[in-house]
């Protein structure tokens, strides 16, 4: 390739991001197009048979589709909750086996789920239950293999990762894609079918522009990957990097020990799993995720028929508001590096005397972790309202929010824990997420049922529920400012005898 025959690793660092960029935006999240996938599904006549005839008080006669609507919701529920839960068996896998395996097996999963919806239609619909799963944990894959990409740019590296998960939202526009080609005559069966075809380009880029095992941190001088250009790989520098983990590789350096709230000697890249996961910083850092995806979710599963209600069932209305939604979710890519550069803000910067990168890096994560929970909150409060023109708002809000979310959940972990548990810890922290975003189905059964199908109630719990968000930023605001306050004194100590000494002598 042109990095590697040119001697250098720069050339082909660039192009190693640029195609998983364009990985992760054309196929990662592809299943969080939902919304407009329903449009294409309900006009094909998935589950159509479950819509009845019922009649109003007035004596007019309606069409009522929410048995429909709750097995398409149910659909979105159990795929959303694979795509995440699902990443804890595969970061283990990815920890183990490194990139290839891992690659290998994601693209197989999603391309049998984009078989398996091509081969779908309103007679077999039962195909898109197992379908969309596979797409959500083979789309997931891509994102989390991608990542480690980041370590090839050094100090931007929260940057680098913000941008894949960012591109990995925008992907739902693909949906909205599928949609427009199905207005113009192109079936879902064709379109699908393409999607399985391109899984070629992922098998070139797996062996090409990807390691066998992990993307060590920092790049050792001389390190090459993927295809060499006839040089001899360094299996060296890949063997010493599966060991090490795939989003850094920190010096032996002593630093401060997360599990409790005291400095401790423990070398930070010696802590173990399990330590990890009793931490305070991952207790709080699941429950952030936790509350603001499952109000993403939640939103994401009834904005069809919440959009439907707000039009009063007219069809382009809707149609028009689901085509702006999917539109505003291409910004996403946009929207994700801001919190990278919030994060990465301090890089270049002269540290506290005695402050470790990790210190300073925790500090910046403050300000991220705070503005995210802030928009999750505003983002909340916009879809409780029932007006429509303030949808194209709550749309904006949605895609900025889920942009910063999932960007500063993977960057969080990559500076806050050890690099040798980053593909568990992603992985136990979206699966337990995934448990949490389950809440969905009942409380979308709630809505059609007791609520007689107004979701205003449901979206006061959640907004609520959001600002138990806040308690991360806060928490880790508290831990570094006592780290400062106990660097100080041991900063002093020094100066401190000293004086006690020249007392003594005079």
């Amino acid at each position: 390739m042109l990095g590697c025959c040119g001697g250098g690793l720069r050339v082909r660092s660039w192009l190693t991001f640029a195609s998983g960029l364009f990985e992760c935006l054309c196929f990662g999240g592809v299943v969080f197009g939902w919304a407009s996938l329903v449009f294409v599904i309900k006009s094909d006549g998935y589950f159509s048979e479950l819509c009845v005839n019922t009649t109003s008080g007035n004596g007019t006669y309606t069409i009522d589709c929410s048995e429909q609507d709750e097995k398409l919701s149910l659909i979105f529920t159990i795929a959303s909750f694979m795509n995440n839960f699902l990443v804890l068996p595969n970061g283990f896998l990815f920890d183990r086996f490194g990139t290839m395996v891992t690659r290998l097996l994601g693209i197989s999963i999603y391309t049998i789920g984009t078989l398996m919806v091509a081969f779908s239609n309103a007679a077999i619909p039962i195909l898109l239950y197992p379908a969309l799963s596979f797409i959500a944990v083979g789309g997931i894959l891509f994102l989390v293999t991608n990542m480690p990409v980041g370590n090839l740019f050094g100090s931007r590296r929260s940057t680098i990762i913000t941008f894949y998960n960012g591109a990995f939202d925008s992907s739902s526009v693909i949906f909205l894609i599928i949609k427009l080609l199905h207005e113009i005559g192109v079936s879902i069966q064709a379109s699908f079918i393409f999607l399985s075809v391109c899984s070629l380009i992922h098998l070139l880029r797996t062996f090409l522009l990807m390691p066998r095992k992990h993307f060590p941190y920092p790049v050792p001088e001389g390190y090459t990957y993927g295809m060499s250009c006839g040089q001899k790989r360094s299996n060296s520098i890949e063997g010493k990097s599966a060991n090490q983990g795939n989003i850094q590789t920190p010096a032996v350096t002593k630093e401060t020990a997360l599990q409790e709230d005291t400095p401790s000697s423990q070398n930070e890249s010696e802590k173990s799993f399990r330590s990890c996961v009793l931490s305070w910083f991952f207790l709080w850092h699941l429950l952030w995720l936790s509350v603001i995806q499952l109000r993403h979710f939640m939103f994401i599963g009834i904005l069809n028929p919440m959009l439907a209600q707000l039009t009063a069932g007219d069809p382009a209305l809707v149609s028009t508001y689901t085509n702006a939604f999917a539109i505003t979710q291409l910004c996403g890519v946009l929207c994700a590096p801001w919190n990278g550069l919030l994060m990465d803000r301090h890089k270049g910067r002269a540290r506290e005397p005695g402050e470790s990168e990790r210190e300073a890096d925790l500090k910046a994560a403050i300000l991220s972790l705070a503005v995210t929970a802030l928009q999750g909150v505003l983002f909340s409060v916009c879809a409780a309202i029932p007006l429509l023109p303030l949808q194209y708002f709550t749309f904006v809000l949605q895609v900025l929010n889920r942009s910063f979310l999932y960007g500063g959940n993977a960057a969080f972990i990559s500076v806050a824990f050890p690099a040798a548990h980053f593909g568990k810890l992603f992985g136990l922290v979206m699966a337990l997420s995934a448990v949490v975003s389950l809440l969905q189905y009942p409380l979308f059964a709630l809505i059609k049922g007791p609520l007689g199908g107004d979701p205003l109630y449901v979206n006061i719990a959640l907004t609520l529920l959001t600002l138990l968000a806040f308690i991360h930023p806060i928490y880790l605001f508290f831990h570094c400012r006592r780290l400062a306050t106990q660097r100080s004194r041991t900063t002093n100590e020094p100066y401190q005898l000293a004086d006690r000494r020249d007392q003594l002598v005079t």
